[in-house]
C-alpha cells in the first residue's frame, strides 16, 4: 500500500509554513512544532492550517507506517502549483510502489517584522439600490420645495396680483435667480463636485497618516470664496438704481423695484455659501440637506410676506429672500462639518486620473471662469426675457414667470437624475474609469428625456385648467389665466432643450478641465433667443418672446450634444438621438390624448387630474411599445419578482 503524506491528503492541503487559514483568507502566523490535532479550530471559528499540516517527528512517514488520516474541513484552497503560496502536487505516476515519497519542499518563512500587505482594492462604486435610493430623495425633496415654490408664487398673485407692484418685485428677482443658477445648480457645482471628487480619491488612497485633501480644499478656497461673493453682494446693493434701469428700462416707477434689489442683493453671499456646501455634500454621496434647501427658502418667503405682507407690502417678499438665503446654508453646515473631519482608517489604492494635468491644483481658475461665463450666459436668457416684457403692458413679466414657474416643474424633477448622478460621474473621471462614466450619462439622458417629455405632455394639454386651478383667486384674474395658460404651452416647447442642456454640460465639466464649448453654444443660443424675441416681441407679445426662449435653448442643446467627444465624456452620438426620437414620439401621441380628454370636463381640478392620467397612461404604454429608456428591460425584474412571488404563495398554498 503507498502511504500517504498528511500534508497532501485531501481535507488539508496546506503546506508547512507560519501560515494559518482563518475564513478562507492566507494571514501570517507563528510557527508551530507540535503535533496538533488537524482540523483544530480557531477561536473564530476558522481552520488552523499549520497546526493541521504539521507532525511531531514520530509521525513521520516510513514504508508500511500507519498514515494519520485528519479530519475533512471545508473552504479548500486551490492546490495548483504555485496557488496561495502553497508547494505543487508531487506527480506519482512514475513512483515505485513502497518507495519514500520525497517530501515537499517547505518554502522560506516572511521575515516576523514584515507583515503581509493587503491586496490592492479599488473604492466602490455605488450600487443601482443606492442611485435609486438617492435619485427619490432628492426628487422627494426637490418636488417638496418646487410644490413651495408654487406656493409662494401663489401667495405673491393673491397678495399683489399680476401688476406693476409684482412686476417691480419679480425684476429684483432677477438677482437670487442668477445667484441660484451661478452658485447653487450650476455653476458652483460644476467646479466644486469634481474638485471634491478628485480630494476624496487622494484622501481614500492616502490614509489617515497624511494631510486632509478634503480639508486643504475648503481652507484653501472657501474664505476666499465668501470675500469675493461678499464684496460683490455690496456692489449690487450699492449700484441697484443703475441694475434695475438696465434689467428693466420700461418701468413707470422704479424705486420699488431698487429697494427690493437691495434686500435681495443679500443673496449673492449666501446662496455661494449654500452652493458650496451643497457640492460638497453631493461630492460625499449626501444628498438629504442639499434636497432640502429650497423647502427652507421658501418658508422663510412665505412666512415673510403673510407676516409683513400688510405692512411693507412687496418688500416683505424680498426681505424672506434674504432670510431665506441664509437657512439655505445653515441647514447643510451640521452634515457638511461632519463629513470633513471624517478620514479613512486604511488607505485604498486608486489609480490615477487621465486629467489631473494641473500639477495637484483641484480648481483651476481658467475652468471657475469658464463655468461662471456659462452659467451667467444661460441666464441671460431670463435677463433677455425682461428687458423685451418690460415695453409689454403692465402684467406681462409677472405673466411669463409664473407660466416659466409652472412649466419648469417637470424640468426640476428630472434634473434630480442628473444632480444624483453627476458626482458619481465626477468621481468615476477621477478614478479613471472613463466606460463606467460613459454608460451613466447615456442612461441618463434617456432617463431625464422620459421624466421630461411626460410633464412637457400634461403642461401642453392642461394648460389651462392647471393655471386656473394655481392662481385664478384674489387679484388674478381670468385674463391673467388665459395670458400665462397661453404663454405656458409655448414654455413647454422647450423642456427637453433645458433638460439636455443641464444634463449634457455636466459632461464636460465633470472632467475637472478647462473647456470653452459648453460657453460657445451657449452664447449662441442666447443670441438666438435676442434676435427671435426682437423679432417676434411685436406681433405676438409675450408668446413671441416665450418662442424665442424656446428655440435658444434648444439650439444649445443640438450644439452640446454634436460637440460630445475628447473634451467631455465620449458617449455615441447616433445612439443618443436614436434613444431621444422614441420618448419624443411617445410625448406627441400622449398630448393628443390629454387634449381630447381635457374637453370632457368643466370641473378644472377633474380636468387636470384626468389629463395626468390619461397622459401618463398613453405615454408609458407608447414607452413599453417603443422600449423608450429601457422601459422593458426596467420593468423585466419587477415582473419577474410579481411573478415568483404568486408561485411561492401558490406553492404555500398547496
Amino acid at each position: 500500500m503507498v502511504g500517504t503524506d498528511p500534508r497532501l491528503t485531501r481535507g488539508t492541503g496546506h503546506a508547512t509554513g507560519p501560515d494559518r487559514r482563518i475564513g478562507g483568507t492566507m494571514t501570517p502566523g507563528p510557527a508551530t512544532t507540535d503535533g496538533a490535532r488537524a482540523g483544530a479550530a480557531t477561536p473564530a471559528g476558522g481552520f488552523r492550517a499549520d497546526e493541521a499540516a504539521r507532525t511531531s517527528p514520530a509521525d513521520a512517514y516510513t514504508p508500511g507506517a500507519r498514515v494519520r488520516t485528519p479530519r475533512p474541513v471545508q473552504d479548500l484552497p486551490d492546490l495548483t502549483a504555485g496557488a496561495n503560496g502553497l508547494p505543487p502536487l508531487q506527480d506519482d505516476s512514475d513512483r515505485t510502489v513502497g518507495a519514500p515519497r520525497p517530501r515537499a519542499v517547505k518554502p522560506p518563512p516572511p521575515p516576523a517584522s514584515t507583515p503581509r500587505s493587503p491586496a490592492p482594492r479599488r473604492p466602490s462604486a455605488p450600487t443601482r439600490r443606492f442611485l435609486a435610493r438617492a435619485t427619490l430623495l432628492s426628487a422627494a425633496l426637490s418636488m417638496a420645495g418646487a410644490l413651495l415654490g408654487l406656493g409662494r408664487d401663489q401667495a405673491l398673485a393673491h397678495l399683489f396680483g399680476a401688476g406693476a407692484e409684482s412686476d417691480a418685485f419679480l425684476v429684483a428677482w432677477t438677482v437670487p435667480e442668477m445667484a441660484s443658477t451661478l452658485l447653487i445648480e450650476d455653476g458652483m457645482a460644476f467646479v466644486l463636485v469634481p474638485a471634491f471628487s478628485v480630494a476624496l480619491a487622494r484622501r481614500a488612497a492616502q490614509g489617515s497618516g497624511s494631510p486632509d485633501p478634503v480639508r486643504a480644499l475648503v481652507s484653501s478656497s472657501l474664505p476666499r470664496l465668501c470675500l469675493a461673493l461678499a464684496g460683490t453682494a455690496a456692489l449690487l446693493a450699492a449700484g441697484a438704481p443703475m441694475l434695475v434701469s438696465v434689467l428693466a428700462p420700461g418701468l413707470s416707477d422704479p424705486s420699488l423695484a431698487v429697494s427690493c434689489t437691495r434686500l435681495t442683493a443679500t443673496c449673492v453671499l449666501s446662496f455661494g455659501i449654500a452652493g458650496y456646501f451643497s457640492a460638497a455634500l453631493r461630492a460625499h454621496r449626501s444628498y438629504l440637506a442639499p434636497g432640502a434647501i429650497y423647502i427652507a427658502y421658501n418658508l422663510a418667503i412665505i412666512t415673510a410676506m403673510f407676516a409683513l405682507g400688510a405692512r411693507w407690502g412687496v418688500q416683505a417678499a424680498a426681505l424672506g429672500v434674504a432670510i431665506g438665503g441664509c437657512l439655505m446654508a445653515a441647514v447643510q453646515a451640521p452634515p457638511l462639518w461632519r463629513r470633513i473631519a471624517r478620514r479613512p482608517e486604511q488607505p485604498v489604492r486608486v489609480p490615477a486620473s487621465p486629467h489631473e494635468g494641473d500639477g495637484g491644483r483641484t480648481v483651476a481658475f481658467g475652468l471657475v471662469c469658464a463655468v461662471l461665463l456659462f452659467a451667467l450666459c444661460r441666464q441671460s436668457q431670463v435677463l433677455i426675457e425682461r428687458y423685451f416684457a418690460s415695453g409689454l403692458p403692465a402684467g406681462s413679466i409677472s405673466h411669463l414667470n409664473y407660466a416659466q414657474k409652472v412649466a419648469q416643474l417637470p424640468m426640476s424633477l428630472s434634473m434630480m437624475v442628473c444632480v444624483v448622478t453627476f458626482p458619481v460621474v465626477a468621481r468615476a473621471i477621477a478614478e479613471g474609469d472613463t466606460r463606467r462614466a460613459t454608460e451613466r450619462v447615456e442612461r441618463d439622458l434617456a432617463l431625464m428625456a422620459c421624466l421630461v417629455l411626460v410633464g412637457a405632455a400634461v403642461v401642453v394639454a392642461g394648460a389651462p385648467q392647471i393655471v386656473q386651478l394655481l392662481f385664478q383667486r384674489g387679484a388674478f384674474t381670468a385674463q391673467d389665466t388665459a395670458a400665462t395658460a397661453a404663454v405656458m404651452r409655448v414654455y413647454a416647447l422647450g423642456l427637453l432643450g433645458q433638460t439636455l442642456v443641464g444634463a449634457l454640460v455636466r459632461s464636460y465639466f465633470s472632467t475637472g478641465r478647462t473647456t470653452w464649448f459648453p460657453l460657445g453654444a451657449m452664447g449662441a443660443g442666447a443670441l438666438a433667443t435676442a434676435g427671435i424675441s426682437l423679432w417676434a416681441v411685436g406681433p405676438w407679445g409675450a408668446r413671441g418672446i416665450a418662442a424665442a426662449n424656446a428655440a435658444g435653448i434648444t439650439l444649445t442643446a443640438l450644439l452640446l450634444l454634436l460637440g460630445l467627444g475628447p473634451r467631455a465624456v465620449p458617449v455615441c452620438v447616433r445612439r443618443v438621438v436614436a434613444e431621444l426620437s422614441r420618448p419624443v414620439r411617445a410625448a406627441v401621441c400622449a398630448t393628443g390624448a390629454g387634449l381630447l380628454c381635457v374637453r370632457q370636463f368643466d370641473s378644472p381640478a377633474a380636468a387636470v387630474a384626468a389629463c395626468c392620467l390619461c397622459v401618463t397612461a398613453v405615454f408609458l404604454l407608447l414607452a413599453w411599445a417603443l422600449d423608450a429608456a429601457g422601459a422593458r428591460s426596467l420593468l423585466l425584474p419587477v415582473t419577474q419578482s410579481v411573478r415568483s412571488s404568486v408561485t411561492r404563495r401558490l406553492r404555500h398554498g398547496r
